[in-house]
């Protein structure tokens, strides 16, 4: 068999691809618009993978793609990140993905997470209760997470949990993708839906478009399984598709139940605890549980909402309330979000590098804000590449930020002019990182909160949002 990767990457999905294709005896071409040196690491460890193993050497086309690679192919497997109008792709015979390839043959249970923002919490924490809940088998965790879950798949059992962070591009690669028995491939047992916002409006036409993506979360469940969304207007019409039966989660912050008559899901009150109520939910008890602790290890009302989505779902497949509260009250967060990485001279550094819209920006500084005294502040480095989107919920939320610094972009540029017409000061934009860590630390004094949270892309300055976050890291820790 001809395999082609279109898209080697540098996050292991399509390295992950040609691992899994190659012990199945395929001969392997790699094809990427990237250059050699870009893609080193990853070019290093698929050429040790062949050595290693004794199959024949990977073919590689770098910095182009040609037709007839494509043509020539069996199967081409595609990175998320390739559009799915590409002439090269309309040539292909057959085209799959690495999360194509897992569902495929994974045997364990499934538990899909997609949104704009908050999916990773919510799959990272979804998956830290699983793992303290185990009776059997194992949990994992991968996706856009930048884990591919074929890195696990050959460890798999029907006793294993499997959690995966799914963008809107990779659920709209497997859309009216079927298994052997004319089934949709994706069928999880749980489906989450996070806060949907404005994002990808570079690559979607519109919002709706966007949206129809991620709706393929859901698409091939059955009354069996858990579909959990929010109780805004997307979230209602995600219910009100879904064949799976709806868990609601909703962000008004009220000590009183939020929910309809009938309805079963949860909230947060304004004190931080988290509960749910479940009707006629079997095995399940009526009355109203807590679920999220009060006190947790990451800030924000964002993160408390996240951890009431995973929390929703492990309740409503039958997991003991004092287990999931035990577990959330452990729960460290994820690196890039909301991150707490350093502290120097009383002064507390984070890392949001994942924030990459601006309403996630906005969402850090209410967070990083509420934990500061009077005498305190908070200086954001913000800016990046735009994505057409609106900075307004960025602009606003930067009223209360002590030092603003802008990194350099497109985003920045927009986001500049919008600053100057509502007369908030801001420095840069800077395009050294280090300059822009320079001054934010000689604007701060002891008690202030430093972060990072671009509420833009990353690219121009870095390769993508884990890149820049761990620059930043790296600047503070050489630079404090």
């Amino acid at each position: 068999m001809k395999a082609l990767i279109m898209g080697l990457g540098l996050h292991g999905g399509g390295l992950e691809s040609a691992r899994f294709l190659l012990n199945r005896g395929a001969e392997i071409t790699v094809t990427d618009l990237r250059d050699e040196k870009t893609l080193a690491p990853s070019i290093e460890h698929l050429d040790k993978i062949t050595a290693e193993s004794g199959c024949k050497p990977v073919r590689y086309i770098l910095g182009k793609h040609e037709t007839n690679d494509f043509k020539n192919a069996d199967i081409v497997i595609k990175n998320p990140g390739v559009r799915h109008d590409s002439p090269f792709l309309k040539v292909s015979k057959r085209i799959e993905t690495d999360l194509s390839l897992f569902l495929s043959e994974s045997p364990a249970r499934l538990f899909a997470v997609t949104g704009t923002k908050g999916k990773s919490g919510t799959a990272s924490a979804l998956h830290w209760i699983l793992k303290t809940d185990r009776k059997a088998g194992k949990a994992f965790l991968g996706g856009n997470i930048t884990v591919s879950p074929l890195t696990f798949l050959n460890e798999l059992t029907a006793s294993d949990d499997v959690v995966l962070e799914l963008s809107s591009f990779q659920l709209g690669d497997i859309k009216n993708h079927k298994n052997t028995e004319g089934q949709l491939l994706l069928k999880p047992s749980a489906a989450i839906l996070t806060s949907i916002m404005h994002d990808h409006l570079d690559r979607y036409a519109s919002m709706e478009e966007y949206i129809d993506d991620k709706r393929n979360i859901y698409r091939g469940q059955d009354d069996s399984c858990i579909t959990v969304a929010g109780d805004d207007s997307w979230g209602k019409s995600f219910h009100a598709e879904s064949r799976g039966r709806p868990l609601i989660w909703s962000d008004k912050q009220e000590s009183l139940c939020p929910l309809l008559s009938g309805q079963s899901g949860g909230w947060i009150t304004p004190s931080g605890l988290g509960f749910a109520r479940l009707n006629n939910w079997e095995g399940v008890p009526e009355e109203i549980t807590e679920l999220v602790p009060e006190k947790v290890l990451t800030p924000g009302k964002h993160q408390k909402l996240n951890m009431l989505c995973a929390a929703l779902t492990t309740f409503g497949l039958g997991i003991n309330a004092q287990t999931i509260r035990g577990a959330l009250a452990s729960f460290p967060g994820i690196e890039h979000r909301l991150e707490f990485f350093h502290e120097a001279k009383g002064i507390r550094f984070y890392n949001d590098s994942a924030a990459t819209i601006p309403e996630a920006a906005a969402a850090c500084i209410e967070a990083l804000t509420m934990q500061l005294s009077l005498q305190n502040g908070l200086i954001l480095v913000t800016g990046g590449t735009d994505k057409n989107l609106n900075f307004l919920p960025l602009v606003n939320a930067a009223k209360k930020v002590k030092t603003l610094i802008l990194l350099a972009g497109t985003g920045s540029e927009k986001l500049s002019q919008l600053l100057d017409e509502k007369g908030i000061p801001y420095h840069g934009p800077f395009d050294n990182l280090n300059e822009a860590v320079r001054l934010a630390v000689n604007k701060a004094v002891s008690g202030d909160n430093i972060t990072l949270s671009p509420g833009c892309a990353s690219f121009g300055m870095f390769l993508n949002e884990f890149d820049r976050g761990l620059k930043w890291k790296e600047a503070v820790k050489k630079l404090v």
